[in-house]
């Protein structure tokens, strides 16, 4: 029994070891190159997935390749443009395997595994990358750096690097022929160089120092412009106030001629009125004042008004000294001053 037992075991190994070595498997996402003693043949490629069988190592060996599209990146490259201007272009590149018997034909020398076939297969890209980057002279400088999306011809750039790029040779080979599809081109980076960069923010600040100093003399002339209007618009808007003034008071004086003249017929009856306004514009508010009655105006709330009228002093005049007549004599001379004595 124990005898039966290790026999089932052995078969079960060797089977096992049979079908590892006589048997792969591709999945959809393969594509698989089947040599017989290293060569390999037009019917060496398996594309459907599933399983195969083969001769065991050494007769037969298969290589699987990932027919996904592969990514490489490109190291940053000074590029001169058509002005003669220098900038750095960083760009990648997007490929697959279009043809795997040409790719192992030509990349198998790598290594056996996929991996270092692929490490070649990239490098060689990436040498052709920056050969094709080349194209850059085709551009000028402003029409790489652009402020508008559409005015920027990075995407002709591209094109024209991928374009150039599928046509490029290694050894006498193009990609094309070696079972390389390059999928797409793009440029992820334009930088300048350090001595460009620093060049270019001089002029820039010269550019803005130009600019600010023309803003300024501008500004300036148009200050001195608007000081100049309002100068001479004040200058005039004045002579037209003085002006102005001129005619209201000349307008004034002659409409008051007429009540100077009035005034003048009885100037004792206009000095009354005119201190009965002043005590009316002056008692209109609620106000205390202190004033002695000899004031001129405040002579009608002395406890003596009374007398003076009965003795001829005009109440409201000027003066309340009695021995100053206010009123003019009926033959209109002026007042004059009585003799104290001849009062008495």
């Amino acid at each position: 029994m124990r005898k039966l037992v290790v026999v089932v075991l052995a078969v079960l190994f060797v089977a096992a070891m049979a079908a590892y070595t006589c048997t792969f498997t591709v999945r959809f996402t393969d594509v698989a190159v089947l040599t017989t003693f290293g060569k390999a043949g037009e019917n060496a490629i398996k594309t459907e997935p599933g399983p195969y069988l083969k001769w065991p190592y050494p007769v037969q060996n298969v290589t699987t390749y990932d027919r996904r599209v592969r990514f490489v990146q490109a190291r940053s490259e000074t590029q001169q443009t058509a002005d003669a201007r220098q900038i750095i272009v960083e760009a990648f590149a997007t490929w697959r395997v279009k043809d795997p018997l040409k790719f192992f034909q030509r990349f198998s020398n790598a290594g056996d595994r996929a991996e270092d076939q692929f490490a070649r297969a990239e490098s060689t890209i990436r040498d052709s990358l920056r050969s094709a980057l080349g194209v850059t002279s085709r551009f000028r400088m402003d029409q790489l750096f652009s402020t508008e999306e559409s005015g920027s011809k990075i995407p002709e750039l591209e094109s024209q690097v991928l374009q150039t790029l599928r046509s490029a040779t290694s050894g006498g080979q193009s990609l094309d022929d070696l079972g390389i599809e390059v999928m797409s081109v793009g440029v992820n980076r334009l930088l300048l160089p350090e001595d460009t960069t620093n060049k270019t923010m001089d002029a820039m600040i010269q550019n803005r120092q130009k600019l600010v100093k023309e803003l300024e003399s501008q500004g300036d002339s148009r200050a001195a412009a608007i000081r100049s209007k309002a100068l001479s618009d004040a200058q005039r808007i004045e002579a037209f106030a003085r002006r102005r003034a001129d005619e209201i008071k000349a307008q004034g004086d002659a409409e008051a001629r007429q009540y100077y003249e009035q005034m003048n017929e009885s100037p004792e009856l206009a000095v009354f009125l005119r201190n009965v306004d002043f005590i009316k514009t002056t008692m209109s508010r609620r106000t205390t004042l202190v004033l002695p009655d000899s004031l001129p105006g405040f002579d009608m709330l002395s406890l003596t008004a009374f007398d003076k009228l009965k003795a001829g002093a005009a109440p409201g005049s000027l003066s309340t000294d009695p021995a100053i007549k206010l009123f003019p004599g009926k033959d209109g001379a002026q007042p004059a001053r009585q003799n104290p004595e001849a009062s008495r």
